[in-house]
């Protein structure tokens, strides 16, 4: 039952990127900091997207395109009260292109974002079950984007290159365990991260972009309810309605932008069959606002269905999983008005982790 519940929600998590927002991809999930001993886990999670829009008669195309993530983790105790770990994930991105010859107005027009980011946390455990914990992120960011000179924007084709900036910011949490009933929960707060990006616009003009990629509060939860059955689930609020992308010379900022925060839920249960095996199955949602967005970022919420798997041997075990994602509609805007409307669209995701007690 331990191996079970500090594995579930990972083992969800790693089925690919959670679509949050529409630019996060890395899970947040404090799981490996609870695993017992010294514990070290690579994992990798793939995104197949389909998302396409129309105005009036001119559709869009699939213009996201599939993308692949990679993440570790290494936890260790120092004594009977301290632990600490060292987690790496990619947790931002985007890889957008709008295909040309279809028309649609920014048919041509491409967008992708990059980060890193290596967090070093150390935990106190108190001897009633509960510990706190804190940590320093170090985060790099880097961006570019075209839009072409068919949208409808006073400019011809706009070019802008937002060189790789690192930066740091922190997090804090509090947890309580009771193994006798298999419960965690885990509370974590992610502060905010400031990067100030060197950008090229254009090809010759230089300015400095303020990017704020957003702050983060997650519930992370996790119970026995009979023998070899839990339930788990997370809580998870961004507050996305501060991150933005507003080059100095683009003429109609922000380039990027998200109108709302977001809540993201996550329910399931898992069953251990056996000492080798272990199913889980879940549902994420994350509201549809109805709010404008923008046209590199043409999404709002989600709901997926999530199937995953547990095999264990030895001191090894290997989590992985599957999740489709009814992806909510959108309309764009350009000059802050209703645009696009990008209707029926989903996503495939998926990944794996391995890990290693030792």
């Amino acid at each position: 039952m331990k191996l079970l519940v500090t594995t579930s929600l990972s083992a969800m998590i790693c089925a690919g990127a959670s679509f949050a927002g529409g630019l996060e991809r890395g899970s947040q999930t404090m799981a490996p900091l609870f695993e017992e001993g010294r514990f070290l886990e690579f994992g990798t999670s793939f995104g197949s997207p389909k998302v396409s829009g129309s105005v009036g008669a001119l559709n869009s195309g699939d213009m996201t395109d599939s993308f692949i993530n990679f993440s570790g983790a290494y936890k260790a105790d120092i004594n009977d009260t301290w632990s600490y770990a060292i987690f790496y994930d990619q947790p931002y991105g985007a890889d957008v292109t709008y295909p040309s010859g279809t028309g649609y107005p920014f048919q041509g027009s491409s967008a992708e974002l990059r980060s890193h980011e290596l967090t070093g946390v150390l935990q106190y455990n108190l001897d009633n079950g509960a510990s706190v914990f804190g940590g320093i992120r170090a985060q790099t960011l880097e961006a570019e984007a075209v839009v072409a000179n068919s949208a409808p924007l006073p400019v011809g084709t706009y070019t802008v290159e937002g060189d790789r900036n690192l930066a740091f910011g922190y997090l804090v949490g509090a947890a309580y365990e009771k193994p006798e009933i298999a419960l965690r929960v885990a509370l974590t707060y992610r502060s905010d991260v400031d990067h100030d990006l060197d950008t090229l616009e254009l090809g010759v003009a230089r300015s400095v972009t303020e990017v704020t990629t957003p702050q983060s509060l997650n519930l992370e939860f996790q119970s026995g309810v009979m023998e070899d059955t839990v339930v788990f689930g997370s809580v998870k609020w961004v507050e996305w309605s501060e991150f933005n992308i507003s080059p100095a010379n683009f003429p109609a900022n922000p380039l990027v932008f998200y109108a709302d925060d977001r809540i993201t839920y996550t329910l399931g249960v898992g069953r251990r069959l056996n000492e080798t095996w272990s199913l889980l199955g879940a549902v994420t949602y994350e509201e549809n606002t109805g709010n404008l967005t923008g046209n590199l970022g043409p999404t709002d919420g989600f709901t997926a269905v999530n199937l995953g798997a547990i095999y264990t041997k030895g001191n090894m075990k290997i989590s992985g999983g599957v999740r489709y994602a009814d992806i909510g509609d959108a309309t764009t805007s350009v000059a802050g008005g209703p645009f696009g409307r990008f209707n029926g669209n989903s996503a495939l995701l998926g990944g794996f982790r391995v890990g290693f007690t030792f």
